[in-house]
């Protein structure tokens, strides 16, 4: 089997039927479709049946509800491909997508082939493409942890690197915390600049909830650290892994703690400057930050800032 393709299922009846359409349609025929219903309360499971009945292809399985991160893993011990690529439920992507990825991936042996994506908004129906964070191949990982955009369902893996890691389960955010410790794995990244995956914009997507599990955004990042650390990587990655890490704290984390009532945006503020401090108290000395406005706005981070920011997300 050339592509395994895991699909997580959890209240995804409206998208679903539109997700395996896309998939038993691709121009890739040693593929294989392994469909995880973990737990879904609604009708999913009675259209995931339909297309496994119809294609020899589909593989339908259900499990106890334990999480995306759960599913991906479940479907990963029951994956047989060459490469392991994963689509969410309520998305779908373009039937070309994973032939043309698989012949990027063997063309030059690269571990993980990326492209780019559209996000579809659901209430508007308009498009946004966005890129996978790469302009050409590359076997520069120090870059690669600047630039990658960090979600799985716009790769293709090799099965051989999910040996040594697996989705962090019970966690909000798990793509970040998987592939920021994937790369240091790999070798090579091959890259194509279509948009083959579409990502629907759910309303009440998790980047507008307010929702203390956005804590785990810390929590995942300690963790990235003490991989680094267990697995002899800091060193090497040590200035891409501190910009990262206060990109992703002081920008996503607190920006999406504005949504939190003051009291609680105050903590969070706290809690993100006590970590950072804790982890990179220097690191206005790397030059990472010199080189972007986004740099600029993370030298200047503080409580003032926090307060100017939150008064303007909360007209």
């Amino acid at each position: 089997m050339k592509v395994s393709v895991i699909v997580p299922v959890y209240n995804v009846e409206k998208y679903i039927d539109r997700c395996l359409k896309s998939l038993v349609n691709q121009t890739l025929k040693d593929i294989e479709i392994i469909v995880v219903n973990d737990g879904s309360p609604d009708n999913s499971q009675k259209i995931i049946d339909k297309y496994a009945k119809k294609y020899k292809n589909v593989k339908s399985y259900i499990k106890e509800n334990g999480g995306v991160s759960d599913a991906r893993n479940y479907g990963i011990k029951k994956s047989s491909g060459e490469y392991i690529a994963f689509v969410d439920g309520d998305d779908f992507v373009l039937e070309n997508m994973y032939e043309s990825m698989y012949e990027k991936a063997k063309s030059d042996n690269f571990d993980v082939v990326v492209c780019d994506l559209n996000y579809i908004y659901e209430d508007s129906n308009k498009e946004n493409r966005v890129s996978s964070g790469f302009n050409k191949d590359t076997s520069d990982i120090n870059k690669a942890i600047i630039n990658n955009y960090p979600v799985v369902w716009n790769k293709i893996i090799k099965r051989e690197i999910f040996e040594d890691i697996e989705f962090k389960k019970g966690v909000w955010f798990e793509d970040v915390e998987f592939i920021y410790r994937m790369l240091p794995l790999i070798k090579n990244i091959g890259v194509i600049k279509e948009p083959f995956n579409q990502y629907i914009q759910r309303k009440g997507s998790i980047t507008k909830s307010v929702d203390k599990r956005i804590y785990n955004y810390i929590d995942n990042w300690n963790g990235i650290i003490d991989f680094y650390k267990e697995k002899g990587f800091y060193d090497k990655y040590k200035k891409e892994l501190e910009f990262a890490y206060v990109r992703y704290i002081y920008a996503t984390f607190v920006k999406q703690s504005t949504y939190f009532d003051k009291d609680e945006y105050n903590k969070a503020v706290d809690l993100a400057i006590k970590n950072v401090k804790k982890n990179f108290p220097n690191y206005r000395k790397n030059k990472y930050f010199y080189k972007s406005l986004k740099g600029a706005y993370l030298l200047t981070f503080n409580k003032c800032v926090s307060k100017i920011l939150y008064k303007i997300k909360n007209k």
